[in-house]
């Protein structure tokens, strides 16, 4: 009884483990360098000001040749 005990001790551990094994994946990925392409026809109007509290503004409006156009606006008071 002690024998078969642990014989199917042995075995379960071999079975869990062999099962272990069968479920790790490994996934490779062949990657080239990514190149982006920037658009050379691009507009950029920077606009600056200040006023008398310390506070200044910077604006930056950028537009493509497609007429996708992105605004960004600062503000830094010291």
């Amino acid at each position: 009884m002690r024998i078969s005990l642990l014989a199917g001790a042995a075995l379960a551990t071999i079975l869990g483990a062999s099962a272990v094994t069968a479920q790790t994946t490994v996934i490779e990925r062949d990657r080239t360098d990514v190149v982006v392409d920037r658009p050379a026809s691009e507009t950029r109007t920077v606009e600056r000001r200040e006023s008398s509290d310390g506070c200044s503004t910077k604006t930056v409006s950028k537009e493509n040749e497609v007429g996708d156009r992105k605004t960004v606006t600062k503000e830094r008071c010291d």
